[in-house]
């Protein structure tokens, strides 16, 4: 099913497994609301200045201040993670934030830097108390996502010995030394987990349960790289063809 309502153009899938579960998945496409900026380029715009995105054209239109009647608005504030800490992330419902890596030395032609963006699924946080033996050794799952500065012994997040670990090698101890990150090689680290509360139709093999997360770009190109693929022809699909052996 597709809707188009207000800015976006809704598209709605369900869809109905055989081992009884329901899924329904909503997208949003369409064709972006834009405003008229007196800017061309990013690196016309001052320190402090008020933003509400990182898109800019080149056509432009100036328009006049406080036109609209509006109550509530939403504007992007940019914040960057300096050091380990800083970027210890809990993900918030009420405050939600986007979550970019960018290379600011590597910017499109209209001044944005490239990046790309964690965006975070279904996820469960740990229920157990931060003393007890367990959650110091899975500490990681204080945080939704960490960032940490490079380093080759840092590999597991629970540590190198996780069932004999006292919770003196895991994520947490790595990122409580607050390195600094930014602009630096690091490594970002993302904590997907599920609460499972056994039911029947678990029984006797349960049905797969599962969550994901995106790595999504951002400012990474210079427009959508979709409408640059190739349509696909009759001669470019597969074809199948019954061959007999004597």
């Amino acid at each position: 099913m597709a809707a188009s309502v207000g800015n976006y153009d809704y598209i709605v899938d369900w869809e109905f497994q055989t081992d009884g579960l329901i899924r329904v998945k909503v997208g949003l496409s369409g064709i972006l609301m834009v405003k008229g900026t007196p800017y061309e380029n990013m690196n016309q715009v001052f320190d402090g200045e008020d933003l509400y995105g990182t898109l800019l054209s080149e056509n432009r239109q100036q328009t006049s201040p406080h036109e609209s009647p509006r109550k509530s608005f939403l504007k992007a504030t940019r914040t960057v993670a300096k050091t380990e800490k800083d970027a210890q992330v809990k993900l918030k419902l009420y405050d939600p934030s986007e979550f970019h890596v960018i290379n600011p030395s590597k910017k499109t032609r209209v001044g944005n830097p490239v990046g790309y963006k964690v965006v975070p699924g279904a996820t469960a946080a740990s229920l157990l108390d931060p003393e007890d033996p367990p959650q110091k050794r899975a500490a990681f799952t204080n945080n939704q996502i960490w960032v940490t500065q490079y380093n080759r012994s840092e590999q597991w997040a629970g540590g190198l010995f996780a069932y004999q670990s006292h919770g003196d090698d895991t994520l947490a101890v790595w990122s409580n030394r607050d390195r600094e990150i930014e602009n630096k090689d690091i490594v970002i680290w993302y904590t997907l987990g599920f609460h499972h509360i056994p039911c029947q139709e678990d029984f006797p093999i349960m049905p797969t349960v599962s969550s994901s997360f995106d790595l999504k770009p951002v400012n990474f190109f210079e427009r959508n790289p979709i409408l640059r693929t190739p349509p696909n022809v009759e001669r470019d699909l597969p074809v199948c063809s019954l061959v007999v052996s004597t």
